[in-house]
C-alpha cells in the first residue's frame, strides 16, 4: 500500500536532502519562524516542514494535485487531524511491546504476532475512518486514499489475518516435516499447517493411533536441544515473512503519518496567520515556459506572524522581465518586500497557499537567496570577500530558470567597483534565464541597467512622501540618486543632539 497524498506517483521522502541553498533561504527569508509555527514546537513536524517547503516541486501540475488535497483538509482538519493522531498512537502502541532482539526464532515469532495485532486492529480504525467521512473528500489524492483502503481491507481481509495470527500462536504445538540426510541429519524442514480437527481422549492418553511418536524424557537436554533447534529452523522462515510484512505494514502508517504531517503543519501555519486577521489564497502555478510574476495584497508572513499587524502588503505584475530593481528610501520596505516574493515562491512550489489575495507565478528550479551580512567576526576575510565567495556557491548551484533574489549585493565597495561587479555578474545570470529580483542603493548599477536593457528591466520604488515619512508601498518607479538618509538621521537624533557648530 503506498500513501500518495503529496505525490501521485510517489511516497513523499520526508528524510531527503535538504538543498544545498536551505541555510542560506532559511535565514534570508525568515522561515525559521514559519518552521516554528508550522510544528508547533514537535522535532517530527519541524522535519516534515522543512522539507515540504524547501524540496520544491517543478510541476504545475503536481502542485495543483496537493493543493487539491491541502483543500481538503482546509476542509475537514478535525478529520486530517484524527487520522495523524491514530498514526501517532500505532507507533505508541508499537513501541509498548517488548522486542525480542532476535534471540530465537520462536521469540521473534511472538513479537511480529503481536505488532501484527496491534496493526490489523488500527487498519480496522482507519477503515472505519474511510467509511464514515471518505465521501467527505474530492482531492484525486484523497479520493484515491480512501478507496484504497476500502477496496483492500475488506471484511474478508481481516478475517484471513486473524485466522493466520491464530495459527501461528502454536497453541497445540509446531507441526514440522523433515526428511533424512547423510548421517542422519535433518533435510527438507517445512513448517506445516498446523492440526485442526481436536485430539480424542485416547490420543491425549495413548497417542495419535496410526502415527509413529515418542517421548522426550524430562531430564534428556540434549533431546530437548536437538528439538528446539528442529523447531527453530521450522519456524525461522514464517518468523523472517511474518517480519517483513509487519515492517511492510508499520512502513505505510509511518509514511501516512509523515504526509499528514506536512499538511498538519500548513493547517497550523494557517491558523497563526488567520488568527492575526492576515489572508491567504492558493496561487496559480504556471509552467516555466512562461515567465510571469503577479500578486495582489503580498506580504510578509513571518513579519505577520512576530507583529501580529501592522504589516503593509504591495502589487507586483512583472510580465516577461528577467530583472527587477528595487530602489528607494532607507527603511522603506525593499528588504520585507523581497521576502515576501520569496517566501511566496517557496510557499506555491511546495503546493500550499501563499501570503497574498492572488498570487501567480511560473515554477522556478530553484530559488535563491544573496543577502548581505555582518561583518566576519573573526576578520579571516573581508565582506567584499565574503559577498563573492557566496555569490561563486550560488553561480555553480543555480540553473536557467532559477529565481535569485539579491539585498544590497556588493555594497560593501565602492559604488563604482560594486556597480561593476553587479553588473557584471547580474547581466550574465540573466542571459543563461535566471531571474534576478535586486534591491540596491548603487544607483550608477540601475542606471546602468535602465540605459541597457530598458524594455527587460522593471524598476520599483519604495514610497517617500514628501514630509519624508515611510508608507513602506512599493510602487513602479525608476531609482533616484538619493537614499534620503537625512531623513532617518534627523527622526533619530534631531531631538537627542545638540545643533552642529561650525567647526563640526
Amino acid at each position: 500500500m503506498k500513501v500518495l497524498l503529496m505525490h501521485c506517483d510517489r511516497n513523499f521522502d520526508w528524510q531527503q536532502e535538504l538543498p544545498a541553498q536551505a541555510p542560506n533561504l532559511i535565514q534570508d527569508l525568515g522561515l525559521e519562524i514559519l518552521f516554528n509555527h508550522m510544528s508547533g514546537g514537535d522535532e517530527f513536524l519541524l522535519q516534515v516542514a522543512q522539507r515540504g517547503v524547501l524540496c520544491s516541486l517543478a510541476e504545475p501540475e503536481a502542485i495543483i494535485y496537493r493543493q487539491q488535497a491541502l483543500s481538503d483538509c482546509l476542509a475537514h482538519p478535525e478529520i486530517v487531524r484524527a487520522i495523524y493522531n491514530l498514526t501517532v498512537e500505532t507507533l505508541v502502541e508499537k513501541k509498548k511491546i517488548f522486542g525480542w532482539f532476535s534471540q530465537t526464532p520462536e521469540q521473534n515469532l511472538r513479537y511480529a504476532v503481536q505488532v501484527m495485532e496491534v496493526l490489523v486492529r488500527m487498519l480496522k480504525r482507519l477503515r472505519q475512518v474511510a467509511l464514515e467521512s471518505g465521501t467527505l473528500f474530492h482531492s484525486p489524492a484523497f479520493k484515491r486514499f480512501f478507496a484504497m483502503l476500502l477496496e483492500e481491507l475488506g471484511d474478508e481481509y481481516f478475517a484471513i489475518i486473524n485466522e493466520h495470527l491464530r495459527r501461528l500462536q502454536f497453541r497445540r504445538g509446531v507441526l514440522i516435516s523433515a526428511g533424512l540426510g547423510k548421517g542422519n541429519s535433518a533435510i527438507d524442514i517445512v513448517l506445516r499447517s498446523p492440526l485442526t480437527e481436536k485430539p480424542r481422549w485416547s490420543e491425549l492418553i495413548w497417542g495419535p493411533r496410526g502415527r509413529l511418536w515418542f517421548d522426550v524424557h524430562p531430564r534428556d537436554d540434549a533431546g530437548h536441544q536437538a528439538l528446539s533447534e528442529l523447531q527453530a529452523r521450522g519456524v525461522n522462515l514464517v518468523a523472517n515473512a511474518l517480519t517483513q510484512s509487519t515492517e511492510h505494514v508499520l512502513g505505510f502508517f509511518i509514511q501516512l503519518r509523515a504526509e499528514l504531517a506536512f499538511y498538519l503543519g500548513c493547517l497550523n501555519l494557517r491558523t497563526g496567520l488567520n488568527g492575526r486577521g492576515f489572508e491567504t489564497s492558493l496561487p496559480e502555478p504556471k509552467p516555466a515556459s512562461e515567465p510571469s510574476l503577479s500578486a495582489l495584497g503580498l506580504y510578509d508572513p513571518a513579519l505577520a506572524l512576530v507583529t501580529g499587524g501592522g504589516v503593509v502588503a504591495n502589487d507586483l505584475a512583472v510580465a516577461g522581465k528577467e530583472l527587477v530593481v528595487i530602489t528607494g528610501a532607507n527603511q522603506g520596505g525593499k528588504s520585507t518586500f523581497l521576502r515576501s516574493i520569496g517566501l511566496a515562491q517557496l510557499l506555491m512550489q511546495a503546493g500550499m497557499f501563499v501570503p497574498a489575495t492572488e498570487f501567480s507565478a511560473n515554477v522556478a528550479t530553484g530559488v535563491f537567496t544573496h543577502f548581505k551580512r555582518e561583518e566576519d567576526k573573526t576578520m579571516t576575510r573581508g565582506k567584499l570577500d565574503e559577498e563573492l565567495n557566496r555569490m561563486s556557491q550560488i553561480v555553480d548551484q543555480i540553473r536557467p530558470g532559477g529565481i535569485l533574489l539579491c539585498n544590497e549585493s556588493f555594497a560593501s565597495t565602492n559604488e563604482r567597483e560594486g556597480s561593476e561587479i553587479g553588473h557584471q555578474v547580474i547581466g550574465a545570470l540573466n542571459e543563461v534565464g535566471v531571474k534576478v529580483l535586486l534591491v540596491t542603493h548603487l544607483f550608477d548599477l540601475s542606471q546602468r541597467f535602465r540605459r541597457e536593457a530598458p524594455d527587460g528591466v522593471l524598476f520599483l520604488r519604495a514610497e517617500r512622501l514628501a514630509d519624508g515619512s515611510r508608507t513602506f508601498k512599493i510602487r513602479e518607479g525608476e531609482a533616484l540618486p538619493t537614499s534620503h538618509g537625512m531623513d532617518l538621521y534627523d527622526e533619530i537624533f534631531r531631538d537627542g543632539l545638540p545643533a552642529p557648530t561650525a567647526g563640526d
